[in-house]
């Protein structure tokens, strides 16, 4: 792919020492939108590159979970408990816009590479750690994973039926949470950098980064006194119009929460005679007699496949949508002409990938490499820090690098 235009990151560079998601998610945004973005892994690679799914492409080091927010990245491959590896960073720090880890606070200051080491070497490095609870406060030290910050944040308790207990989103939530509050922190103090000229220490908790997605549900708490449930699809207005309901064969969610909606609804079900129906004459009086209401609802919709209907009432300006599978949105019309999906030229044949998740005017983000290979660019970057080959040939042997 082309730049036509310069990209909002170009001249930035990260070195990335993230793993998993929370880390390696938030440089991905960098790394799309310009930024040189050097992913520093062990010699075999990072963890999430043998994520189990498909045993082909995980011994090929190159899991679908790993190449989902990888591209654009070059890979440098060193053993940090070796004095020459961490001579390489601190080299590598001077001329570093920003450093990038997601380990346990304390870990990179046994490697001799936090905070305070490498802001001596470069004062205006801006160090991002992206950890489960931050630098502070007593849970500080524990590990922690998106299905632990998922069932301690709240979302657990707020997602899935009454009668199905607890249950976790359907994807790595906090993890992605965590990573783009950490890109949005990192762009943040490169803004700030701009106008004071100095680095700074950037604390990301997935934690606190959850809580503040979760900001409705704790201030009706701290405000009002109200503690979240679980209402199953219900959505997050408690209108009992925006809800999954059975249609035909299958189900429909509704999004309906205007009185023009819902009138335009009842019209478009056949059922104008609700709206004259004491039952349902307002959003309070709707919402008492919820079950009689979705009766009206689910019945007038029994005739039929979900698709027409979504069509039908689409057409009304009702705002709906059968409920879809990966497959079928990778596979929507506004997903192509949006250019979500991009696909670039790999070793292992073109693959497809998600892109930015928004469009700029000028000089807009996109995938340009495929995800690296385990050490792909370590020659490379090391020769642009000025090691020669035989520095290299010698880290080789020693296993200071792959």
């Amino acid at each position: 792919m082309t730049r036509p235009e310069i990209r909002p990151f170009d001249g930035i560079r990260i070195l990335d020492f993230t793993r998993f998601f929370a880390g390696p998610f938030g440089t991905y945004q960098f790394a799309l939108q310009g930024a040189d973005v050097v992913k520093i892994e062990p010699l075999e690679g990072e963890d999430n590159r043998r994520a189990q799914l498909s045993e082909e492409w995980v011994e090929r080091n190159m899991a679908p979970a790993f190449m989902s927010i990888n591209a654009n990245k070059r890979s440098l491959t060193l053993d940090l408990k070796k004095p020459q590896a961490q001579e390489i960073v601190k080299r590598l720090a001077r001329d570093a816009d920003v450093v990038w880890e997601n380990f346990r606070p304390g870990v990179m200051d046994r490697f001799g590479l936090g905070y305070d080491a490498l802001t001596e070497i470069n004062p205006r490095l801006i160090y991002c750690a992206v950890s489960g609870f931050g630098h502070t406060g007593p849970e500080r030290a524990k590990a922690a994973f998106d299905g632990k910050i998922q069932a301690m944040s709240g979302i657990m308790s707020i997602t899935g039926e009454p009668e199905g207990g607890p249950m976790r989103a359907g994807f790595a939530a906090c993890d992605m949470i965590g990573g783009m509050m950490g890109a949005f922190a990192v762009s943040a103090a490169l803004h700030q950098r701009a106008r004071t000229g100095k680095g700074q220490f950037v604390d990301v908790a997935m934690l606190d980064s959850t809580l503040n997605f979760l900001a409705q549900h704790v201030t009706e708490y701290t405000v009002a006194g109200f503690v979240q449930r679980q209402y199953g699809n219900l959505s997050v207005t408690r209108k009992v119009t925006a809800d999954r309901f059975r249609c035909g064969d299958g189900y429909i969610v509704l999004a309906i929460l205007l009185e023009k909606q819902f009138v335009n609804l009842m019209k478009s079900l056949g059922r104008e005679d609700t709206l004259s129906d004491p039952r349902f004459k307002d959003w309070p009086a709707r919402t008492e007699n919820a079950g009689a209401l979705r009766d009206v609802i689910e019945g007038a919709m029994r005739d039929g496949d979900p698709e027409t209907w979504e069509t039908r009432l689409t057409e009304a300006d009702v705002p709906c949508a059968t409920v879809k599978s990966i497959d079928e949105i990778v596979a929507h019309p506004q997903v192509a002409e949006r250019g979500l999906l991009q696909e670039v030229d790999s070793p292992f044949g073109p693959l497809r990938l998600v892109g930015p998740g928004f469009r700029l005017t000028h000089g807009s983000g996109g995938i340009d490499t495929p995800p690296p290979l385990v050490g792909e660019h370590t020659e490379a970057i090391l020769a642009e820090a000025g090691y020669g080959s035989d520095d290299i040939s010698r880290w080789r042997a020693e296993g200071v690098i792959s």
